[in-house]
């Protein structure tokens, strides 16, 4: 079976067919290093590191980068407000370079209490200035740019397909532009590619054809990703708020520089809402990582629980969830150590089925379905090889089955005798888990029969709109 993506650019699933037979070139936009990583945006890069063992899983060599933004990212998004590097200096009385070495650290060793694989490279854009000021000539040279007084700007009213990526309405938003903030700007959509120092006492900034100043925002991921990967290459990845500016922007000044097809499959991971919520500063739930070590839940039980759902849909993050979900890899890992060390082939079976479900656009909540399909199958055969099977799919899961148990409880992975007494709450959690699972792949039988499980327990379930409610009694 051939493996399908769900392609952004086209609006449906395709057959993967890579520039070059048995390889990949794979780019993801990494952090904006001027404060911590939360676990919004971990969710986008573990859904690259599934991509990306997947790929390999199925046999590719997979040439994986991704960049660290430490320069030219501006408040706004787009073109306005202050520089995000500059103003974490500020706030941390620390120099930008400074701040971007310690959060990038930071954001590394969140990656790996994830178990998230390293890129083959992390490049910055302060380091790639010729590569960006060299495709900004190109784009002089061809006529998209033009000046104004705080920078260089791309006309995107000289790129026919600007907005596809993201199905924007150009015309649109032509007419309802009222107030620019640029007023120099020719249209609304229009993307600074270098922006001039002007005043401003910056930290980082550099001499260029047209002044000195800085690289706009988007041109980094162009140059680098080009610098790396070709002119053209196989994935591009990322969250979907990047969608609408930042990829859109990337396609346009890409395809004009060089002529050629920027990206051929564009894969993005869905929101995350936080207890129904968006995510926040004002609301006060913005999580990173540590949180959740802080609140005693393993890093890889976040890693369990995002595996529950499809990376392109938007997801709910509950504390109650996430207790139910640690319950749940517990119980994994020790059936994992409490099976007999055999040197069993895995289950040929199993194999293809978790093959058929990571083809399917990366489909997670199948696999991770079949997995508990594994360890509750009473067939012979099929006993003698649940160690091999779980280690083969663990090569795409990343769940830390091969762990011993000093590594298992250095990552957070306790035992259920660690766990509270009263487990009464996180084992209907644990169940409900497994119930939402089954209902995602129309497996009926098994829902019901879970119900039926909880209902022993006491335990009664109202399916909502919002999702199943459970009450006692």
């Amino acid at each position: 079976m051939a493996i399908k993506f769900y392609n952004t650019l086209t609006r449906q699933k395709e057959e993967f067919k890579p520039l070059q037979e048995g390889a990949v070139g794979m780019y993801n936009c990494g952090p904006t290093v001027y404060s911590y990583a939360h676990i919004g945006n971990m969710r986008a890069y573990l859904f690259v590191d599934i991509l990306r063992r997947t790929l390999e899983y199925r046999g590719y060599k997979v040439k994986h980068i991704m960049n660290i933004t430490d320069v030219g990212h501006l408040v706004s998004d787009e073109d306005d407000g202050e520089d995000k590097m500059e103003k974490g200096s500020r706030a941390s009385g620390k120099s930008a370079k400074e701040i971007a070495e310690f959060f990038s650290a930071e954001c590394f060793k969140d990656l790996e209490r994830l178990n998230i694989e390293k890129a083959a490279a992390y490049p910055k854009p302060t380091e790639y200035i010729p590569e960006q000021i060299a495709l900004i000539q190109k784009l002089e040279e061809k006529g998209f740019t033009y000046q104004t007084s705080d920078g260089i700007y791309f006309d995107t009213a000289k790129f026919p397909r600007y907005g596809e990526l993201a199905r924007l309405n150009i015309e649109g938003q032509q007419e309802g532009a009222r107030v620019l903030v640029n007023p120099e700007k020719r249209n609304p959509s229009d993307f600074a590619l270098w922006k001039f120092s002007g005043d401003e006492k910056r930290q980082q900034e550099w001499s260029s054809p047209w002044g000195v100043g800085f690289p706009g925002w988007h041109i980094e991921c162009s140059a680098m990703s080009m610098k790396y990967l070709g002119e053209t290459f196989d994935i591009h990845a990322g969250g979907i708020d990047l969608i609408p500016i930042h990829h859109t922007n990337e396609i346009a000044q890409s395809e004009c520089a060089t002529g050629k097809k920027f990206v051929n499959y564009w894969l993005h991971s869905g929101f995350m809402n936080i207890e129904g919520q968006k995510m926040s500063k004002s609301l006060g739930n913005v999580f990173r990582v540590q949180d959740l070590i802080d609140r005693d839940i393993s890093p890889l039980t976040y890693r369990y629980w995002l595996l529950t759902a499809h990376y392109s849909k938007t997801i709910n993050f509950t504390w109650e969830t996430l207790n139910g979900a640690q319950v749940a890899l517990i119980k994994l890992h020790e059936f994992f150590r409490n099976i007999e060390d055999d040197e069993t082939e895995a289950d040929a079976g199993y194999l293809a089925r978790f093959t058929e479900a990571l083809d399917d656009d990366l489909d997670t909540p199948k696999a991770m379905a079949l997995l508990w399909e594994l360890i509750k199958d009473p067939d012979a055969s099929v006993v003698l090889c649940k160690r091999a099977t779980m280690l083969e799919f663990d090569k795409v899961l990343g769940l830390g089955f091969s762990m011993n148990t000093e590594d298992a409880e250095a990552r957070g992975i306790k035992t259920s005798a660690e766990l509270s007494a009263d487990e009464t709450p996180i084992l209907i959690q644990n169940l409900l888990l497994e119930r939402e699972i089954a209902r995602k792949n129309k497996n009926w039988q098994k829902s019901d029969e879970l119900r039926d499980e909880i209902a022993k327990l006491g335990y009664k379930i109202t399916d909502t709109d919002d999702g199943a409610k459970v009450v006692k009694g």
